[in-house]
């Protein structure tokens, strides 16, 4: 008796609660039954961009011209009782009660057409128990008011069957070119399939799931007798892409971008296909106008960049590095057709190349190994764990490198041996959090063997420079329904890193650009980082698709590369291999770079973009470059380098490679008096190579005193004035050590003596006398001449003359005289030495030099070729070759 009124008070309960559901209903309103309500997609300013809806894309049919085969095909898949349930299949509805039951609620549906057409006009999207009750309500309103035929015509006008085609005429049209009345079992089972799920089943797509959808159908309806097992087997032997013929449509503007947004909303939970195009949906996205409309006009225009042909496609993502928007979408080079055609930012997934290096090998170590930028790792031959060898794209290999280096020329033996120091374990869960998918996880996903659209490494690597922290890309950012319900889709970030990580992979991506494999980049007013990458060939791709031998061809070409601002992720290539190849030595794999460029630099324009912060966790210190310690005092400034470490791991040691105990030795020593100046100067030799090293301590004595140091320099010569007249002065240098002053090396010393000044009264005496004397005997022999004239006059009055050559003698005998009035030649000893532009240290530096002529000078017997060092044909050496080394 208690059970019974248990029972009964339930049944009471759930009439008083049903009753309540029911009449929280909305209204049948009949105008909704024909009349559509079409999505509106806005901007990120909130600007309407479109509705989803042209006339051309939803025509209505009468049922009377929808041919049988049609209708049994929808039918038999969708609601095979409709026209003898009313409104509600009990049957099929205590199926799904039991799977909802075993499988949590909404795991299993039981509308039956009636209830759809109620669905998609008159509720929004929550698969609860509410909404079930109020749909089945109004089904049974709705089986109340029209006819079968009429709600058939309902449903088959209003159904969506993907790439934004609403009802069974337009999708007729559309996929197969073809009036209702030309459709025969293979075209009608193939529509059928596909409002279940439109884009899975979008033949154009996804033509492999069409065709399993296709066959359901068929069997379908071979189950419940509308067709013959050979009928049905006919009609499954025809391949879906022999079915299909496209209809052509005009350009649709921003298509790349609303496709994705479509794919993004579809994926919601709870929102069906259908509702998006019948809801009345508002779909807020993050969609910049002005960058899609260039991006659109970079890779559809000859205006920006040269494409070889037009079969060459491309694929761009351009997304806020902070948030994850994506801004705007390059999907093709052709202006779209039509919605849900194949975009090659989003859909495609190819080979990344080295642009996969920072993910799955550099990355990973510093994230969990904390090597520093400076790590040094040998270039040289090197096998992966199968025995195969790794190869760097020159087949050269260079030895000791620094980490930053090696990322910098994309070397791939570094690559794949930091991948495994850190393990491919690691590797993989580091690149998943990246948003990056792994299929299988290999070594040589180092090298970019996996693959992946632009899209996914847009998020990649924005993750680089937004400190670690990955955002999903996103197009979209809310969803408005017609009650007014939003739901928010902006993702929540997730800490991909530690900051560290991020640093210092943005740092070395930065020298990429500045001078790495990306160079010829030009980037206006901001900072950049970014990777180059390319995918191979191997032998039997290059004799199937028939690339000439010697050809350098490749498959793929990537820049994927990022501001503090904005990310873009670029690929560039063909649809298949018989297309066509990236021509390196045409520079086609530059053409990446050249889009890259070109998106970034515009969009960047009135940005104050800010370049990347160090964080506290990481520490900058000068290093040896060889070695990767602390420089000693001895390690030339050309081998210290500025490099990045984890805060704490830095280097306490002090690098002994560049340590020279002990100096070469000082050659060459001289030291002469300078009467002129009266200074003693000295000079000598010692390697260019250490004096960054050695000083030499200058130390003087003379008769009286000891030595004693007057000077340390790293100059080469020395000088000091007034010496004491008479005196022999003891020069001594030594070298010495810089770092603690110590002797370095053997001491050499030379000897100077100063002339006495009364042996100079003397010899100017000495000099006066003789002068004097030359005078007198000058006079004495002018007069001695002057008779001997006389003579000889008159001696020709007599006699005939003999030859006298006496004249002649005294002639050439006689010296004449100089400016000053003496016999003696002129002192031109300055104008016999060489005339140099600088002004020599010393007028004459040969007095006491034992040890040869100076270095400056050619030696004895031999040609002085000084001329000889110039450059006399002005011809420049020839630059390095700056190819790209790249990945395989």
């Amino acid at each position: 008796m208690v059970f019974l009124i248990l029972i009964m008070v339930g049944i009471i309960a759930g009439g008083i609660t049903a009753f309540a559901i029911i009449r929280d209903a909305p209204e049948l309103d009949h105008e909704q039954l024909t009349l559509s309500q079409n999505p509106e997609i806005l901007d990120m300013h909130d600007e309407i961009i479109t509705t989803l809806e042209t006339g051309e894309n939803r025509r209505s049919a009468d049922i009377e011209d929808v041919p049988p085969v049609m209708i049994d095909a929808v039918l038999a898949i969708e609601d095979a009782r409709f026209y003898d349930h009313f409104g509600i299949d009990v049957r099929r509805l205590g199926g799904a009660i039991v799977a909802n039951v075993r499988s949590g609620f909404g795991s299993e549906g039981a509308s039956t057409i009636t209830q759809q057409v109620v669905k998609n006009l008159f509720f929004d999207f929550d698969k609860t128990i509410t909404r079930k009750l109020q749909e089945q309500y109004l089904a049974l309103q709705l089986e109340q008011s029209y006819t079968k035929d009429q709600i058939l015509e309902m449903y088959l006008n209003a159904i969506y069957f993907s790439d934004g085609r609403y009802g069974i005429v337009e999708a007729s049209n559309y996929y197969f070119s073809k009036d209702l009345d030309e459709l025969d079992l293979a075209d009608a089972a193939l529509l059928a399939g596909i409002p279940q799920r439109p884009n899975a089943h979008n033949p154009y797509n996804n033509p492999d799931l069409a065709e399993n959808r296709r066959n359901i159908v068929i069997d379908r309806m071979a189950h419940y007798g509308k067709i013959t097992e050979e009928e049905a087997a006919e009609a499954k032997s025809i391949p879906v892409e022999e079915q299909l013929e496209r209809t052509e449509r005009e350009p649709n503007q921003y298509q790349s971008y609303i496709d994705q947004v479509l794919d993004e909303v579809e994926e919601i939970e709870g929102i069906e296909a259908s509702d998006i195009y019948t809801g009345g949906l508002k779909i807020y996205t993050n969609l910049d106008p002005d960058l899609q409309e260039h991006v659109e006009r970079v890779m559809q225009s000859d205006e920006f960049v040269q494409f070889p042909d037009e079969l060459m496609q491309a694929g761009v993502t351009l997304m806020d590095t902070d948030s994850g928007q994506v801004h705007a979408i390059g999907g093709m080079r052709e202006q779209a057709e039509g919605v849900r055609m194949w975009n090659w930012a989003t859909s495609p997934s190819r080979q990344a190349g080295s642009t996969s290096k920072p993910i799955f090998a550099y990355g990973p170590v510093i994230e969990h190994e904390q090597w520093p930028t400076a790590q040094i790792i040998e270039d040289e031959e090197y096998e992966y764990n199968t025995g195969d060898p790794v190869r760097n794209f020159s087949r050269t290999f260079r030895g000791d490198v620094t980490m930053r280096e090696a990322l910098r020329d994309s070397l791939n033996v570094p690559a794949v041996k930091a991948l495994h120091e850190v393990g491919l374990d690691a590797s993989e869960s580091f690149a998943e959090g990246l948003g990056i998918p792994v299929e299988t996880m290999v070594e040589s996903n180092a090298l970019g063997a996996n693959e992946v659209s632009s899209f996914e490494m847009a998020g990649a690597y924005g993750a680089f420079g937004n400190g670690g922290t990955y955002n999903d890309p996103h197009t979209v950012r809310a969803v408005e329904f017609p009650d007014g319900q939003v739901i928010d889709l902006a993702p929540e970030g997730t800490k991909a890193m530690e900051d560290y990580t991020a640093f210092m992979v943005s740092d070395m991506l930065k020298d990429v650009i500045s001078e790495g494999t990306a160079s010829r980049l030009q980037m206006t007013g901001f900072e950049a980082a970014g990777k180059t990458g390319s995918s191979n060939f191997t032998p039997e791709d290059r004799s199937r698709y028939g690339i000439p031998e010697g050809a350098n061809a490749i498959p793929d070409a990537w820049f994927v590369g990022y501001s503090t601002e904005l990310t873009a992720s670029v690929w560039t290539g063909y649809p298949s291999s018989n297309d066509g190849f990236i021509d390196r030595n045409n520079n086609e794999h530059h053409i990446s770079q050249d889009i890259f460029q070109e998106v970034m630099n515009y969009a960047h324009e009135g940005r104050d973009t800010a370049d990347f912060s160090q964080p506290d966790s990481v520490v900058e210190v000068d290093v040896e470059r060889a070695t990767g310690l602390l420089p000693s005092s001895f390690t030339p400034e050309s081998e210290i380098i500025s490099e990045y470490f984890v805060r704490g791991t830095e280097p306490g040691s002090v690098s002994e490679e560049f340590e020279i105990e002990e100096a070469s030795g000082i050659s060459g020593l001289s030291a002469s008096y300078n009467e002129a100046d009266d200074t003693i100067e000295a000079s000598w030799s010692f390697p260019e190579d250490e004096l960054e090293f050695f000083s030499f301590r200058i130390e003087v004595a003379d008769s009286e005193t000891d030595f004693s140091t007057v000077d340390t320099t790293k100059s080469t010569s020395f000088s000091f004035s007034n010496p004491a007249p008479g005196e022999t002065y003891t020069i001594r240098i030594t070298p010495v050590d810089d770092e603690d002053d110590s002797e370095a090396g053997e001491s050499v010393s030379a000897e100077v003596t100063v002339p006495d000044e009364e042996e100079d009264e003397e010899n100017n005496e000495e000099n006066n006398e003789e002068n004097n004397a030359n005078e007198n005997n000058d006079a004495d022999e002018t007069n001695e001449n002057n008779e001997n004239s006389d003579n000889n006059e008159n001696n020709e009055a007599v006699e005939e003359p003999e030859e006298n050559n006496n004249g002649t003698d005294n002639e050439n005998n006689e010296s004449p005289e100089n400016e000053n009035g003496s016999n003696e030649p002129e002192n031109n000893t300055g104008n016999n030495e060489p005339q140099n532009d600088e002004e020599s240290p010393s007028e004459n530096n040969n007095s006491n030099n034992d040890n040869g002529p100076p270095e400056d000078s050619p030696g004895e017997g031999e040609p002085n070729n000084s001329s000889n060092d110039e450059n006399v044909s002005g011809q420049e050496a020839d630059e390095p070759d700056n190819t790209e080394t790249e990945n395989e």
